[in-house]
């Protein structure tokens, strides 16, 4: 018998999934996870938004409930409600009856939708299907990006040796590329880096793409999430949008709503004219009937509670102000840890001045492998920790890690 398969070769296995695996097999007691890019609460424990549960348990209780399938565009209610979270109700592109949004498999899906839309049918002056990213970005940007047929090429964005934004570098990047290039941004909490442009700086970004004429491809993985204000968080989409870039925007609400595996998220698509939300919207339906044909509905309905329902939007409010400040006092604990317990050689302020979920320590690849091996710290070789993980119980212990990486460096 024939082998069908003998040639097909072995694909890399993902560095945050290995990361994650290896943790769940280590039986130190002192193991941490700082790879895993997910909320935990100060017991290092998953946390069901206190929202979501009071959300969830009407929905069970609803005899209007069931099990059907969605539109192939997504639960009605969703689509509204998240369009109006993310540009706000009073956005010119809702007036105007510009916005095409569809549910999508998270955020993922959304980036997916979004690069595969643009690979047929955007207009790519270059004559290139590129899609410029921040220097670094989520590595599975690139993966999404490649199997839509498209190019990516990098753009200035963090200096490493400041830990912090480069922007007369962004400037200048975005400044030499073609125009009506496609830029992907990240609208707050900056994955991987923590290091988002300041509002003057957005303003000066949004001007820049104004004369370049360049395409805004967003990912907003994060809003609410990264500050606790979900308007705040909104800044640099609504700016944007208000300026009338063309763009698109890949929204996820699994950080926001802890609802990790229920996969809910939406595209949103800013046209020229109303008469153009059929052709887009047509079009992303005919790639999503030959995907998924439709999304799946508990989360979405979920979702939509939480956002129109004026109880729980005030207690999802203030679930999302939990998390967010959680995470500023898990930056702050580490930071005073290295700056005053063991005074560790060098400047830690990027630690309390990044914002989000993540952050980039500054260490080298041999020393964050150490802190795996050795400390039993489980964190990504470029340094970059999910601050999440870090709560009283075990934020000293890895304080105590990075001193002793630091001072063993210097001998």
């Amino acid at each position: 018998m024939t082998d069908s398969w003998k040639t097909i070769p072995q694909a890399p296995p993902d560095a945050i999934l290995q990361l994650s695996s290896a943790f769940k097999s280590d039986t130190n007691e002192k193991k941490v996870n700082l790879g895993v890019g997910a909320y935990r609460d100060e017991h290092g424990k998953p946390w069901v938004l206190p929202a979501v549960r009071e959300a969830i348990t009407q929905l069970y209780n609803d005899p209007d409930w069931d099990h059907e399938y969605l539109p192939i565009p997504g639960y009605p209610d969703f689509l509204k409600a998240s369009a109006e979270l993310l540009f706000g109700k009073d956005a010119a592109a809702i007036r105007e009856q510009r916005l095409v949004t569809n549910q999508m498999i998270s955020g993922s899906g959304a980036n997916h939708m979004g690069a595969s839309l643009l690979s047929r049918f955007y207009n790519f002056r270059s004559g290139r299907k590129v899609v410029y990213v921040s220097k670094p970005t989520w590595p599975n940007h690139y993966a999404m990006m490649h199997a839509a047929d498209l190019e990516t090429e990098d753009y200035t964005y963090y200096d490493p040796k400041t830990f912090s934004l480069d922007f007369e570098g962004m400037k200048q990047s975005l400044r030499s590329i073609p125009d009506g290039s496609v830029v992907l941004l990240h609208a707050c909490a900056h994955n991987p880096s923590g290091v988002d442009p300041s509002q003057e700086q957005w303003k000066e970004l949004v001007e820049l793409f104004a004369q370049k004429q360049h395409f805004a491809f967003f990912d907003c993985a994060y809003q609410g999430f990264a500050s606790g204000d979900a308007d705040k968080d909104a800044f640099a989409v609504r700016l944007f949008e208000a300026k009338r870039i063309p763009m698109l925007v890949c929204q996820s609400f699994a950080k926001n709503t802890g609802l990790y595996g229920e996969r809910i998220g939406a595209l949103h698509v800013i046209v020229d004219k109303p008469e153009a939300t059929a052709p887009v919207q047509s079009q992303i339906n005919a790639l999503q009937r030959s995907e998924i044909s439709t999304c799946p509905a508990f989360g979405a309905r979920v979702v939509a509670k939480l956002l129109t329902e004026p109880k729980l939007r005030a207690q999802w409010d203030r679930d999302i102000q939990t998390m967010a400040h959680r995470i500023m006092d898990m930056r702050k604990a580490l930071y005073d840890l290295l700056v005053n317990k063991y005074k560790t050689p060098g400047s830690w302020k990027h630690i309390v001045d990044q914002i989000g979920m993540f952050s980039f320590l500054g260490l080298n690849a041999d020393q964050c492998e150490r802190m795996i091996r050795d400390g039993h710290i489980y964190l990504v070789k470029t340094s970059r920790i999910s601050v999440s993980g870090l709560n009283p119980g075990n934020v000293d212990y890895v304080a105590s890690w990075i001193d002793r990486m630091v001072r063993e460096a210097k001998l």
